[in-house]
């Protein structure tokens, strides 16, 4: 198999991208902490101390500064890399969008990021840093999938068995993304929605929080509400 067809095989199977049904697993702020707590103990132990962290966004800046609050350090930067998009959706490949503001020649870097999927987001983001020079690179996610071409330095969990994993800080925009998907080409009322989530992707969505992302679909011209005589529902425009 050549390294195309290798890193297709690979996306298929640890990215949600070309299925329709597959797992999700909801973390909460909590979690999130108890992660970045623990992650940051890992890092501590190893006797690695970085001159800089350099949170991936968007997914990293959480993690990131909670990091950097656990190992008692100022030194923060961000930069920008896009993947993934609302709703599990891949892009074409990772690209860097916003770089390091900051010359990092010469320092010692940690490179976060919430987690590694295909491990394309963390592989860009090496070579890139790689690039300007630093003393030394290493990476830290809070949960590792072993289906990832890229394993990090450093992880607080490793996943073997795969799930797409909704954080906090993007349940609102995967769940409108869902939302789409669910609807599809069809005109779906809102239990039907919710029955959806449950059977396509193991999430329980309230009814109020449901009626908010499509209200917020609606007014971005994505969806419309539809109201016959037999139903109240919602579409995608345009299908």
């Amino acid at each position: 198999m050549d390294r195309e067809k290798e890193k297709a095989a690979r996306q298929f199977n640890c990215s949600p991208a070309e299925k329709s049904s597959f797992r999700c697993e909801l973390i909460s702020f909590g979690e999130v902490s108890r992660l970045s707590r623990l992650l940051a103990r890992k890092i501590k132990a190893t006797g690695y101390k970085p001159d800089l962290i350099i949170a991936i966004g968007r997914g990293g800046f959480v993690p990131g500064r909670l990091i950097s609050d656990f190992l008692l350090f100022n030194e923060l930067t961000t930069m920008k890399v896009e993947h993934y998009t609302r709703g599990a959706e891949m892009g074409a490949e990772a690209r860097i969008k916003y770089p390091i503001p900051v010359d990092i020649s010469g320092k010692k870097v940690l490179i976060v990021d919430d987690i590694t999927d295909t491990g394309d987001t963390l592989s860009i983001s090496v070579a890139y840093a790689q690039s300007l020079n630093p003393a030394e690179i290493k990476t830290a996610v809070l949960q590792h999938k072993t289906c990832s071409s890229f394993t990090p330095d450093f992880y607080a969990q490793k996943i073997i068995m795969w799930r797409w994993i909704i954080y906090p800080w993007a349940r609102y925009e995967d769940l409108a993304g869902f939302a789409e998907k669910i609807l599809g080409d069809r005109t779906l009322d809102i239990a039907r929605i919710i029955t959806e989530f449950k059977t396509r992707y193991e999430i329980g969505v309230r009814e109020k929080e449901l009626l908010e992302i499509l209200q917020d679909l609606a007014e971005r011209n994505e969806i419309e509400r539809v109201e016959t005589e037999k139903l109240v529902g919602w579409r995608v425009k345009g299908k």
